[in-house]
């Protein structure tokens, strides 16, 4: 089956603070999700102590608002998604008490709609990936009360498809991203009861190809992203043996650049980032040896989620 060359993804992991190259200005924008994605797989990997966290800190900070929200990266604007990756690197360094979490759950609260969804930011964008952001971070918080969390998962519910899938709001289109937002908002929110586990485990195992990885929606090409969204959900709803696990490890590892570190979407493409981190965390969801356990609702390790809840 080969092996995950974790030495050469610490090291690829650690140089992109460094580079300067037409990938990263044209990414600048979403840092702090880059970070997130880069810190939670060194945490993964056992080697999240060689971060500077100093710099990280200092770095986070510049990019919150006086709203509360944080933004992407020094001088953007402040939107839930960022929000979100914020409060996880906090959480990873054990830094929550760091924030002003009443203001940040103010920020948050006050982007949910009378029908219980969110909008991602002032302008008013509304998506379940704002829904799972908002239950999400206000739970790491500590801070569910803050919002209507029964019109929140009313609101979810309503974007449930015949085919057990959901989409981005009612009537869209179901697609293993949003699912997993949904899923995952719904498990945190203690309401995995409103999901056909049946029909939405074949759904999520029929996105699995020939090669082993996992697609987005029928017909699309596997991509290593999928090992997450895809997996998580099926681990939540407790139809993950209904895959080829094994298939999909051979699948992830194959899309590893050996040589330069990083995981690519699929086997022989560029790598990044985000691929990296949904590779490695899909490994871990398929207990890979090496690697540390995630949670698979919180997209954390899970003695960090341990250690928020239960310390």
């Amino acid at each position: 089956m080969g092996e995950l060359t974790i030495t050469k993804h610490v090291e690829y992991i650690k140089s992109l603070d460094k580079r300067k190259d037409l990938e990263t200005a044209l990414t600048e924008h979403l840092r702090m999700s880059g970070a997130y994605w880069g810190l939670t797989s060194m945490d993964l990997m056992g080697h999240l102590s060689e971060m500077d966290k100093e710099a990280i800190m200092v770095w986070l900070f510049k990019c919150q608002h006086d709203s509360g929200g944080f933004s992407g990266n020094v001088d953007h604007d402040p939107h839930i998604l960022y929000t979100l990756s914020a409060v996880q690197i906090l959480a990873l360094y054990d830094e929550l008490d760091a924030i002003d979490k009443e203001k940040v759950a103010a920020y948050i609260s006050g982007l949910q709609q009378e029908d219980g969804s969110f909008a991602g930011d002032e302008w008013g964008e509304v998506d379940t990936r704002f829904s799972y952001c908002a239950i999400c971070c206000l739970s790491l918080l500590k801070r569910l009360d803050k919002i209507n969390i029964r019109k929140a998962v009313e609101y979810i519910a309503s974007c449930k498809n015949f085919d057990g899938g959901f989409g981005c709001n009612p009537g869209g289109e179901s697609h293993a991203g949003q699912i997993f937002c949904c899923v995952g908002a719904l498990a945190i929110a203690g309401a995995l009861d409103l999901v056909d586990k049946d029909l939405l485990g074949w759904w999520l195992c029929e996105r699995q190809v020939p090669s082993g990885g996992l697609n987005g929606r029928p017909e699309k090409l596997p991509d290593v992203c999928y090992s997450w969204w895809v997996l998580s959900s099926l681990v939540m709803i407790d139809r993950v043996h209904w895959i080829n696990k094994d298939k999909l490890k051979q699948f992830i590892l194959d899309c590893q650049d050996k040589e330069h570190g990083g995981i690519s979407d699929r086997p022989e493409d560029a790598v990044d980032v985000f691929h990296t981190y949904f590779g490695v965390a899909g490994l871990s969801l398929l207990e890979y040896e090496g690697l540390r356990p995630i949670d698979p609702a919180y997209a954390l390790p899970v003695d960090v989620v341990d250690r928020i809840f239960y310390s």
